[in-house]
């Protein structure tokens, strides 16, 4: 059993990391750039942003390789650095956190809409997502987290595809949901019981939600994955919904709201929990304290 697991398997709660967008622009990336060129470029700001969260409490830090399937590389013209981009991402991660510390490499959405909605069939993505899964693996990882999913569809075709490539390493699998009249949903319809029984049934180890939600939305989301599953959870809220101030984007949620609501996350029986958007090492910290308060 991976390390991660039997962790889960003792009943340990585990931290993961916050946000890397929002840490990275802090650190200079220029808008609409592919944040992944940073992997070969300045790994160094890698390194850093891994050691803050490292430092502030993280159980879990994830590589910067959330848009680096070739697919979404392909509209910066970089689908050629797909197995370099990827690598040198884990490299980072890895350098910060040695061998204490767990790496779980990011995998997002590949930017297509898959047929019948859009005109990707899905065997091209499925290949593009085989391609950075195995060169992530080849790197040395602890866990993969395919994550900000919408489309059921194409989180299947992720989850198979990390399962093909490197089955003995776990799989984290997150959705983002919105909140309607009815229910949860994401914006491509996809409930939260679909969700849980369809990535089960696939062989998922971990699943949840991130972004899209702050605490408060996520609690409730976490409560609902509960009565449909009985996999581990994981729950990574956005520091709540962005807003703009003095032209800036700005998240409302403090670490100490964030801090406040981790005891019912825990009751909702959530195994890791992290965050999201507008998350920062401050945010982690503040969750750390809480979680070690309730050992």
């Amino acid at each position: 059993m991976s390390a991660l697991l039997e962790r889960i398997r003792k009943g340990e709660i585990l931290l993961s990391d916050g946000a890397m967008g929002t840490m990275l622009m802090e650190h200079g990336l220029e808008s609409g750039k592919a944040p992944e060129t940073i992997n070969v470029h300045r790994p160094e700001i890698l390194e850093e942003i891994a050691k803050r969260y490292i430092e502030a409490g993280a159980d879990i830090v994830q590589t910067n390789t959330f848009g680096a399937s070739p697919l979404k590389l392909a509209r910066s013209n970089l689908a050629d650095k797909t197995r370099e981009i990827n690598q040198a991402g884990v490299k980072a991660a890895r350098k910060a956190a040695g061998n204490t510390v767990l790496v779980s490499a990011s995998v997002g959405p590949s930017g297509c809409i898959l047929k019948p909605y859009g005109d990707t069939e899905h065997e091209v993505v499925m290949d593009g997502f085989l391609e950075q899964i195995t060169a992530l693996t080849e790197t040395g990882i602890d866990a993969i987290c395919i994550e900000t999913m919408t489309d059921i569809v194409e989180a299947l075709l992720a989850l198979d595809a990390a399962k093909k490539a490197a089955p003995a390493i776990p799989v984290m699998v997150t959705m983002t949901f919105e909140p309607t009249a009815k229910g949860f949903f994401t914006i491509m319809g996809t409930s939260i019981a679909h969700a849980a029984k369809e990535l089960e049934n696939h062989g998922a180890d971990i699943i949840g939600s991130n972004c899209g939600n702050g605490m408060e939305q996520m609690i409730r989301i976490a409560r609902e994955f509960c009565t449909h599953t009985k996999l581990p959870l994981i729950i990574q809220p956005n520091a709540g919904l962005p807003e703009r101030k003095e032209g800036k984007i700005w998240y409302p949620e403090s670490p100490q709201f964030f801090a406040a609501k981790v005891p019912e996350l825990i009751e909702s029986g959530v195994s890791i929990i992290g965050g999201c958007c507008g998350t920062t090492p401050e945010h982690i910290a503040a969750m750390r304290n809480v979680i070690m308060n309730k050992k």
